[in-house]
């Protein structure tokens, strides 16, 4: 297993997708952040903001989940799709012919580059977010404990990510189809889903069991809560939600992508 890791791991740290990645994902959470930042500060018509404070502060900062999760998805789901788009998936499997064993070894071995994206992630949405926080509104509140603790399980929210792109890149190995599909799923399906769902009293609870409701629910924020469309869940269960969308790729994708002859 050793052996496989650090196989595993060399591929991903000799290719420069994912750090070009990472810099798009500054960009991007920088922006986004300052801009949800403004929605906490300057209330319409003179009145109260949706959100204030300690609430403010950590609704902005959850943005690294609530908009960020696109790019760990995605530099984890080409770690895997990247072995079938260049014919590279013979070669390591010859390597390590255990197909259990190299898909474990591949969605181990994306967790530092996930905490590493986690890092820059969280710090390019206080980057965005503090300032105008700090300057129009209570305050950026980086010394509050309940904010420090959600911009660390943002970390870990990212690493989880990227092992979750990991295992849906096992099930759709086609590299295209497989950022084709999170694209849509994480900008147009689930938050829309999301918001619907909270609509109807009867389902409002089932979008924390959505991948990124549960995510929010690690953090322990959204910034949907500024609009009354959340329900968190506790962390530990949404620990456990998320973990269970990775084992059930991983499990779905060992089953079928890899119990396949490839060539």
């Amino acid at each position: 297993m050793r052996a496989a890791l650090v196989a595993e791991y060399r591929k991903l740290v000799s290719t420069r997708l994912w750090w070009l990645l990472l810099i798009v994902m500054v960009a991007y959470l920088v922006f986004v952040a300052a801009v949800v930042s403004t929605t906490f500060v300057f209330a319409p018509d003179g009145g109260r903001p949706p959100l204030e404070g300690v609430a403010a502060a950590r609704a902005t900062y959850s943005i690294v989940n609530g908009v960020g999760y696109v790019f760990p998805l995605v530099i984890g789901s080409l770690a895997m799709t990247t072995e079938f788009r260049h014919k590279t998936i013979t070669q390591s499997l010859l390597v390590e012919p255990d197909r259990t064993r190299f898909l474990v070894a591949k969605l181990i071995s994306v967790v530092p580059i996930g905490l590493v994206a986690g890092v820059v992630g969280v710090a390019a949405t206080v980057l965005g977010g503090a300032p105008l926080l700090q300057i129009k509104g209570d305050g950026a509140m980086l010394g509050d404990g309940e904010v420090l603790l959600g911009l660390f399980f943002g970390v870990i929210v990212v690493a989880l990510w990227a092992v979750i792109g990991v295992a849906l890149g096992s099930v759709l190995s086609n590299q295209v189809a497989a950022i084709v599909v999170i694209l849509a799923f994480t900008q147009f399906v689930e938050p829309i889903a999301r918001v619907v769902l909270a609509q109807v009293d009867a389902l409002a609870g089932a979008s924390s069991y959505l991948p990124g409701g549960a995510a929010d629910s690690l953090i322990g924020a959204s910034f949907l809560s500024g609009s009354g469309t959340v329900d968190l869940l506790p962390r530990w269960a949404a620990a456990l939600v998320l973990l269970g969308y990775a084992a059930a790729f991983a499990v779905a994708g060992r089953l079928t992508t890899l119990r396949r002859d490839v060539g």
